[in-house]
């Protein structure tokens, strides 16, 4: 099973004065109506064998991932909640508990995603992570990348 662990933890500080501490980028509709964050869910969605998504975001922000959540028609994720933000590593680490810890973690491979991408063409994005998933039950490590 694949398991979309989204990360929602930015701090707002990178598109001020339009972002802000508590209403950060990834809940804009910078590029079109919606937001960054509801189209990574959205994505997140239509990939094959998806479980419900695990986000893991900033307290003051839980409301906004709850709302966009429900707007979707995403349940069964979880949402765990940072006290304060302590960058990708420990974030990816809470996820893996609490998917260890649910008893899903075992037989799973984890997509992790930030909250904040753009992404254009939803279809090479579901082959890459179609094919980065048969890498990793095979035991690789996967990680993506675009030309800057």
């Amino acid at each position: 099973m694949l398991v979309p662990v989204i990360l929602s933890g930015g701090s707002g500080t990178r598109l001020w004065p339009l972002s802000r501490r508590g209403y950060p980028k990834q809940f804009l509709p910078l590029l079109n109506q919606h937001t960054l964050f509801g189209e990574t869910l959205s994505r997140c969605a239509r990939l094959d064998d998806a479980a419900p998504p695990v986000v893991v975001a900033n307290h003051e922000h839980r409301f906004f991932v709850a709302e966009q959540m429900e707007r979707r028609g995403i349940h069964g994720g979880s949402i765990l909640l940072e006290p304060c933000g302590r960058n990708t590593a420990p974030a990816i680490a809470a996820a893996a508990c609490h998917l260890l810890a649910a008893g899903d973690g075992r037989d799973c491979l984890m997509l992790v995603l930030p909250a904040d991408h753009a992404i254009a063409d939803v279809a090479a994005f579901g082959a890459a992570v179609r094919a980065a998933r048969e890498a990793a039950l095979d035991g690789l490590l996967v990680t993506f990348g675009i030309v800057p």
